[in-house]
């Protein structure tokens, strides 16, 4: 195992760490979340609270299949779309042995690849398991469906496995989405918490080809998805169609930000998705310390391998405007 293997991959949302910390409220953009996310009335019956929930989640991977139009059998679900990472890695690298991996994107599918043995390879052409995060985390940047298809394709050819790692689709484009491919060399993964905005609930699922997903379904630990987030996931999915109106909310304050950022001399990548990469042209250290002190958090893209960037997700107009003031004191 590599020493980078060994070491746990830093993610964004550090807002309750720091309320823990200091006590005070915080404005979190370094947390991807849907910040106009369908309201979903809910509660967990406390019948479900003394009785073992279902470890196959009948009635939920049958709501997940009239929203999606897929058999409950090709449907996978864990405790956030980070536990099917895993699960993946070690369903599949007993078999295959090499993976590849964009740069910059999300660091767990690198980390998970490791820590169940596989290797790194540098172009798609050479792994036996590609994955792509689509539209990506940290950029934005957003594959046509035509693309990812062919990627399947030449997957297919050799035998391989794509993963498409589609958390943020709901947020950018889902015409774009490959979960209407129905392929034995295809996983598509997918999660409630940026949708809905809530990452404390933790919930994930994917589809499959059949027997893919029964082997991913025996190495899940039982009863990970808990009656909380299965009592969410029922009602959620039964709103899935009202994220249209999220992504148009979220599509006009994407513009407005870019277009104050520039302003302040700051460089977006082009982004689909409800969070931007910036770069600075200087250490973020500094500045992340000084948004800190006035009580705004922003993700600082070191552990992406970019030192000079940051990201910030796409938040409501007024929670937007205090960053862009934020910044703009602290770049003097």
């Amino acid at each position: 195992m590599t020493d980078r293997s060994k070491k746990k991959v830093v993610h964004g949302g550090y807002g309750k760490r720091q309320h823990e910390k200091t006590q005070k409220n915080v404005l979190d953009f370094s947390a991807s979340t849907n910040p106009f996310p369908p309201m979903v009335s809910w509660r967990c019956d406390p019948f479900f609270l003394t009785h073992y929930p279902d470890d196959n989640y009948t009635e939920l991977k049958e709501v997940i299949g009239q929203t999606f139009h897929r058999k409950p059998e090709e449907i996978c679900v864990g405790n956030g779309s980070m536990e099917l990472i895993r699960v993946v890695c070690s369903e599949l690298f007993g078999q295959y042995h090499t993976f590849f991996t964009e740069t910059p994107t999300f660091g767990e599918y690198e980390f998970s690849a490791h820590i169940a043995g596989a290797e790194k390879v540098d172009v798609p052409s050479r792994a036996d398991v590609c994955f792509i995060c689509n539209p990506n985390n940290p950029t934005g940047t957003l594959r046509s469906k035509a693309e990812m298809i062919s990627l399947l394709r030449e997957t297919e050819r050799r035998n391989g496995v794509l993963c498409a790692d589609e958390a943020f689709i709901e947020l950018a484009d889902p015409g774009q989405s490959l979960v209407d491919q129905q392929n034995g060399s295809l996983i598509v993964l997918r999660s409630l918490t940026k949708c809905f905005a809530v990452p404390g609930v933790r919930f994930g699922y994917g589809f499959g080809d059949r027997d893919l997903i029964e082997k991913m379904e025996a190495r899940r630990p039982p009863w990970s998805v808990n009656a909380y987030a299965e009592a969410f996931a029922l009602q959620a999915f039964r709103h899935y169609h009202e994220l249209e109106q999220s992504r148009i909310f979220i599509k006009r304050e994407r513009t407005w930000l870019i277009d104050h950022l520039k302003v302040l001399g700051l460089f977006c990548a082009p982004s689909s998705a409800n969070f931007l990469l910036i770069e600075t042209g200087r250490n973020v250290d500094e500045l992340c310390k000084k948004l800190e002190t006035v009580d705004i958090l922003v993700r600082d893209c070191k552990s992406f391998g970019l030192p000079t960037s940051i990201r910030i997700a796409v938040r409501t107009r007024d929670e937007n405007r205090c960053l862009v003031e934020a910044l703009a004191a602290c770049l003097r």
